[in-house]
């Protein structure tokens, strides 16, 4: 049985325990607003360029004379996964969602005969798909150094995925990340962003015709490699918004069970305090009798 000592240790460790969560909580909190603003305000830009995109390839027809971004390159027997993950933890399973999303695609894919690699962004994924995927991770980008996400952290991480597709190192690109949705609520997303999804949603009101200067396939040799970063920044945007919500939980939740610990450690130091007092006024008692 601990003594009281040992007892008073355990609740102030538990207090300055409770101290820093609560810290963290209240950090993360300021935080969160301005990710989420930035990330909400990314959305509209990434949706209306999928939507250009799909009006050009529309104009072009035969996408068989279209750029390879846009084409693919007729095979889909490699895939890359662009896993896109925090650099830190301490936010609950915000970190584990991911991997195990991209878990689940890449085991997806094995079982279908395709080849799998990772391109890893974030200290995070990398330390988790490395235990079973080591030899299959051809990249990894750390943002441990930034303090603000901008467009060029996008586009260095976009240069060398092209890098990579130019090579031919792999055929097809997913990106993985997570979609912010509210502080208690980061859902684990999939997007194919080489070649990208443009398949045209249903529209009975009659399109109007566009003709394009210069031509779709110049305009689509610039934009495409655009859309890469911008996807891209996308997600890392909803990476820190979802990251500061899911760390805001966690340490709320930390911060209650320490509250928790501290008022059943207060309880039982006190319960052990009173039994030896009782115990010492016995003996004192015993003595005095006995003399």
């Amino acid at each position: 049985m601990p003594s009281l000592k040992d007892m008073r240790v355990r609740i102030a460790a538990t207090k300055a325990t409770q101290k820093i969560t609560k810290a963290m909580q209240m950090v993360a909190a300021s935080k969160l607003r301005r990710a989420q603003v930035v990330a909400e305000a990314a959305r509209p830009y990434a949706d209306h360029m999928g939507k250009v995109l799909r009006n050009i390839a529309r104009a072009v027809g035969d996408l068989g004379s279209a750029p390879r971004l846009l084409s693919g390159t007729g095979s889909d027997s490699t895939h890359l996964l662009l896993v896109c993950t925090a650099e830190r933890g301490l936010c609950g399973p915000f970190n584990s969602a991911i991997v195990r999303l991209a878990r689940e695609r890449a085991n997806a894919l094995i079982t279908q005969g395709k080849a799998v690699k990772f391109f890893c962004v974030g200290r995070k994924c990398y330390e988790q798909l490395r235990r079973q995927y080591e030899k299959q991770i051809v990249e990894h980008i750390e943002l441990r150094a930034v303090r603000t996400l901008t467009f060029a952290h996008a586009e260095d991480i976009a240069e060398k995925v092209l890098r990579l597709y130019d090579a031919g190192a792999f055929d097809v690109c997913t990106l993985i990340f997570s979609r912010f949705r509210s502080v208690i609520a980061q859902v684990p997303s999939a997007i194919r962003i080489i070649p990208p999804e443009l398949e045209a949603k249903a529209d009975n009101s009659g399109g109007a015709a566009y003709e394009y200067e210069p031509d779709e396939d110049e305009i689509l040799t610039d934009l495409l490699p655009r859309n890469v970063a911008v996807q891209i920044f996308r997600a890392l945007l909803e990476n820190a918004a979802s990251f500061y919500g899911a760390q805001m939980t966690a340490m709320d939740n930390a911060t209650r069970n320490a509250g928790e610990m501290i008022r059943k450690q207060t309880l039982s130091y006190n319960r052990t305090r009173q039994a030896m007092i009782t115990k010492e006024l016995i003996e004192i008692i015993s003595g005095a009798e006995a003399v």
